[in-house]
């Protein structure tokens, strides 16, 4: 049997703040401390060879309870669907107009921040509504 600790989730992308700083205000997290010795994050970036400067960034549930999230510069540009997303959980337990609303006003707030609104998956008896979204780099999330 494993002994996980905890679980980060990585995200490959062109801008690692832009995208970092995005998911810190989809989700209420924050940019953890600089590490020791550094004033802030720019400092320490500043101090690292130029071809790394700007190459990752982080951000963290301010509880602790949520995993890390991880932003890292590739070269490439996405070009397929993710085969792997992040539901952002705004109409739990909602259900009909109800859900709807919940999910139409968050939408609005992020495409506010950046995002791109997609298809609005309807509830069909077994699964409820859903919207689709893209963030800031184009990489597929959904509102449930």
């Amino acid at each position: 049997m494993g002994s996980v600790k905890q679980v980060q989730i990585t995200f490959d992308c062109a801008e690692p703040e832009r995208v970092a700083r995005f998911w810190c205000e989809v989700l209420g997290y924050v940019v953890p401390p600089p590490p020791p010795g550094f004033g802030s994050w720019g400092e320490f970036d500043r101090s690292l060879p130029a071809e790394q400067q700007g190459s990752a960034f982080a951000c963290v549930d301010p509880s602790g309870v949520g995993p890390r999230l991880f932003f890292q510069r590739v070269p490439e540009g996405k070009v397929v669907k993710n085969r792997v997303h992040l539901d952002v959980r705004v109409g739990t337990g909602l259900v009909g107009e109800e859900r709807l609303a919940a999910l139409e006003a968050e939408c609005a707030r992020l495409e506010e921040l950046g995002a791109t609104r997609g298809t609005l998956l309807v509830a069909d008896g077994f699964n409820e509504s859903c919207q689709v979204m893209q963030d800031v780099e184009g990489n597929e999330f959904c509102l449930d």
